[in-house]
């Protein structure tokens, strides 16, 4: 179940929908941090700037004032600060306090005009000291000290709640966001979805079918390139099919009436005894009948390619598959005292054509024979595996080379160790025409010495 689990994230977080997402949730999440940083910095800046300017005025105002007069403005201004939004203290030079509620000089706060931010710093009575403030201090021509602070209790307060709204409203937008994109691309999803599907049945051979298009977008324009791509190749394709069948057709039957006139030949040129005409004889026989052989595996392979997929499939006993396929080879291993065993173990019931999966099998142990030693071995293997049955088919003989291994699936090919026994090269390709219809994979491997081709009897489509 963990397993299953970790796969199907694993194959989420590889659609482009999904790591888009994720990515504008990071980009989304890192952008409105950024804003709160900046919306809070400049706010607080401009309320300090604003209270600079107010508190830079006041400063003007006491300084444009008659020296006796200024202790007389300083106590009828604090007589109408009702809220204590602002604090006054005026000092002698030696820091004597004259007037005000700022009881003495605050450290830290220069006598230029130059504004200071004190937090909880400024004296306004014995053992008090005001809230957060911005303060700004002037010495008068006689040496007077007048500090003026205002409060900034109003602006962190804006502040923190510019702070908590950002902070609830951020991962609001942040939710409501990833799922409106999440709800706009279900579409995309479904279309992608089908396109998969029929890309899947294109991949295994139904050329018929076409991706779907219901739009406008990019995806419907590539969606129909690939459809018009289909019908030329499918147009190729069945021309190429329908040549090839049709001279291979043709050419059977008069094949077969050249093999018949070299028997004619053969039975009268006996009484001669002329052992030169009936070797040449015997040889243009053989080559006629190897002839035939790849033309009627050719027409096999075609047939099989045109099956309708699926069309006549049924549950398939391998058990009882891998036992008649040996029964039938067993006398021919036999005559060259070869040793046919089968090791066979219950497995699960598969869904296919037994007599296309019996026609490749066959091939597969022909092959074995034909190519190992006499007095070798040749082995059937028949177990279950946690994907599906597994037929495999092992011999001892000459092996084949990694780098034919591919090209032996081909028409034709011969590898270079086997190039003297009979055959028409077409054996493998019949069996992977049968592997195609069903969904199956052939893989031959190497045995040290000999050969293992293997049958993997589960679903290998695209994922």
């Amino acid at each position: 179940m963990t397993i299953a689990l970790g796969s199907s994230l694993s194959r989420r977080w590889h659609t482009a929908n999904l790591r888009l997402l994720s990515a504008y949730g990071l980009i989304f999440s890192i952008t409105v941090m950024m804003l709160l940083a900046v919306l809070c910095f400049v706010v607080t800046r401009e309320m300090e700037r604003q209270n600079d300017i107010v508190m830079d005025w006041q400063l003007t105002y006491f300084d444009s004032l008659p020296q006796d007069q200024v202790a007389e403005a300083v106590q009828r201004r604090l007589e109408h600060e009702r809220m204590h939004a602002a604090y006054y203290g005026l000092f002698a030079a030696d820091g004597k306090h004259i007037a005000g509620d700022v009881t003495h000089v605050p450290r830290g706060v220069p006598t230029d005009r130059s504004p200071v931010t004190l937090d909880r710093t400024l004296p306004v009575g014995e053992g008090v000291a005001a809230p957060v403030v911005r303060a700004m201090a002037n010495r008068s021509s006689n040496g007077d000290i007048l500090v003026v602070a205002r409060d900034l209790t109003h602006i962190i307060r804006i502040r923190d709640d510019l702070v908590n709204t950002l902070l609830i409203a951020g991962p609001f937008c942040l939710i409501v966001g990833m799922a409106g994109g999440l709800a706009l691309s279900f579409r995309q999803v479904r279309r992608l979805s089908n396109i998969r599907r029929v890309t899947q049945a294109i991949a295994r051979g139904d050329l018929n079918q076409r991706l779907p298009v219901g739009g406008r977008d990019e995806l419907d324009m590539l969606a129909h390139l690939v459809n018009h791509m289909l019908d030329e190749v499918e147009r190729l394709m069945t021309e190429v099919k329908g040549a090839c069948d049709g001279i291979a057709h043709d050419l059977r039957t008069p094949l077969a009436h050249v093999r018949t006139l070299l028997a004619h030949i053969d039975q009268h040129a006996r009484p001669c005894g002329d052992p030169m005409l009936l070797d040449m004889l015997s040889r243009a026989r053989k080559e006629t009948d190897s002839l035939l052989e790849r033309f009627r595996a050719m027409l096999r392979i075609s047939e099989i390619g045109a099956l309708q997929r699926r069309g006549g499939f049924a549950q398939v006993q391998l058990e009882d598959l891998v036992r008649d396929v040996c029964e039938l080879y067993e006398p021919l291993a036999e005559a060259r005292s070869i040793v046919l065993t089968v090791q066979s173990e219950p497995v699960e019931l598969i869904h296919g054509d037994r007599a296309l999966l019996f026609e490749a099998l066959s091939n597969l142990v022909d092959n074995a024979i034909k190519f190992v030693l006499d007095n070798g071995v040749v082995s059937i293997e028949l177990k279950q595996t946690p994907f599906g049955p597994l037929a495999a088919v092992i011999d001892n003989g000459p092996g084949i080379p990694s780098t034919e291994r591919g090209a032996i699936m081909q028409r034709f090919y011969r590898a270079e160790q086997t190039r003297h026994l009979a055959g028409s090269g077409l054996g493998l390709s019949v069996v992977c025409a049968v592997m195609r219809v069903h969904d199956f994979r052939l893989t031959i491997d190497d045995c040290a010495p000999g050969t293992r081709a293997a049958v993997e009897c589960w679903s290998h489509t695209l994922a």
